[in-house]
């Protein structure tokens, strides 16, 4: 590369230095405003499948197993994310990061808003449940590609110091987006049983081609990372990105996921399986998806917290001790679910999210700075969309499973502090990548 096109590539990093610049704002916002939308039409089903799918798509079925159904629909999403996370990491480390967004975008806007026009299994019989599950896998394949390229669009273009914090705007995207899905299927609630049921539950899911809309606006003015530009001449020589991380960088990739896995296990339970649960042992409706709401808030503040934190400390100090927050809260969270109580509820859900915040802070940055920039979309895609697979996905279902069987909330909680004890292990072993040069990894 000639000494004028280096020139050119460290020229926007100078003007960067700081995150309070113009150019620097747009892309916060850009992957905080994508990111939201996203996680808004991501969680809303999950939300949905709590409380209104088992009685939309699965009536014909006894109340356990129409439950156990929508879970299963919930977790194809999850199942699509490391898929979208290939095959969208692929195109963005071949092509570029903000193609990538604007693409996952519309596929997640597009089905989301299908959902919201799905005729009931009352009207077109097995084809409803059939269809929402094609539906929930576009799902998943947008945000397995929408994560990594927001982050890595605002952490390739921030200055070393705050990487963690400009990273972590990615991650903010998702308790905002279940906020608004909380709030909006909340508000809904308040209609009539029969008429929410009817058409009610339909209107959040149709809001999100306004969303959409709003997000393409404030996405395409957006610029191509610096990093990514720099690698960009050299890309036909690579490999298959999703090769190279499994040829050259599986103990990274291994450690990665369990580190992601750690929150994405409280989000399954606390957020999806605990709310279906503290329903069906009594607690009203309305007041448990307000309850979702506020916690969504203490979820969005403790992320923004530890990611300040991770800046001077390190990610793997934060992320650890959030974890060890998470095995100690372990059994209180399920107890307090169990109550039947709004209160209780709230109080577990209001906690379980803000530990869950801890680890999701600097967990964005901690997979990015695995990898080199010629596979990090790739790599740390893989990382986070795997664990969402594993860790969000199926705990609901395996939660639920583990109760049904007669184990109780003991068992349960003795899976879930074994899962969480290892993925420590995987952070202790980790690397620190906080002072780590993207450049040069």
């Amino acid at each position: 590369m000639s000494a004028a096109a280096q020139q050119q590539i460290k020229a926007p990093l100078q003007r960067q230095a700081s995150l309070n610049n113009p150019q620097m704002r747009r892309i916060l916002t850009s992957s905080f405003l994508g990111s939201a939308i996203e996680f808004y039409d991501f969680m809303l089903y999950a939300t949905a499948a709590a409380v209104v799918f088992s009685q939309v798509f699965f009536a014909n079925l006894s109340p356990a197993l129409a439950t156990f159904a929508s879970f299963g629909t919930l977790a194809a999403g999850y199942v699509a994310r490391p898929l979208g996370g290939v095959v969208f990491g692929h195109y963005g480390d071949r092509l570029g990061r903000k193609g990538v967004l604007v693409v996952s975008m519309l596929m997640m806007g597009l089905a989301t808003t299908a959902i919201g026009l799905l005729p009931t299994a009352a009207q077109i019989g097995v084809a409803a449940p059939i269809l929402l599950v094609c539906l929930r896998l576009i799902q998943g394949l947008a945000v397995g590609g929408e994560w990594g390229g927001a982050m890595l669009i605002a952490l390739e273009h921030a200055p070393g110091g705050k990487r963690g914090f400009a990273a972590s705007f990615a991650n903010l995207g998702a308790p905002a987006g279940s906020l608004l899905a909380a709030g909006a299927l909340s508000l809904a609630t308040l209609l009539p049983e029969e008429q929410f049921f009817a058409w009610g539950w339909r209107i959040p899911f149709l809001l999100s081609i306004v969303l959409v809309t709003i997000g393409l606006f404030v996405r395409l003015k957006v610029v191509e990372s610096p990093l990514f530009q720099k690698f960009d001449a050299e890309a036909e020589k690579r490999r298959m990105p999703i090769v190279e991380v499994f040829a050259r960088h599986p103990k990274n990739l291994a450690l990665g996921t369990l580190a992601a896995m750690s929150q994405l296990t409280i989000s399954g339970i606390a957020s999806v399986w605990a709310v279906s649960y503290a329903v069906a042992q009594g607690a009203e409706r309305t007041g448990v998806l307000n309850a979702k709401a506020l916690a969504a808030i203490a979820l969005f503040l403790m992320t923004l917290l530890s990611a300040r934190l991770c800046d001077r400390f390190g990610r793997r100090p934060v992320i650890m001790a959030g974890i060890g927050a998470a095995i100690l809260f372990a059994y209180p969270l399920l107890l307090l679910v169990d109550s039947g109580t709004v209160i209780g509820f709230t109080v577990a859900v209001m906690v379980g999210q803000g530990i869950q915040g801890i680890i999701l802070g600097p967990l964005a940055s901690f997979l990015a700075e695995l990898f080199p920039t010629a596979v990090r979309f790739t790599g740390s895609s893989v990382c986070f969309q795997g664990a969402s697979a594993i860790g969000a996905g199926f705990t609901p279902v395996i939660a639920s499973a583990l109760v049904a069987t007669g184990g109780g909330l003991m068992l349960l909680g003795g899976v879930w502090i074994g899962v969480l004890v290892i993925c420590l292990i995987g952070v202790l072993i980790a690397s620190e990548g906080r002072r780590r040069n993207l450049a040069e990894i």
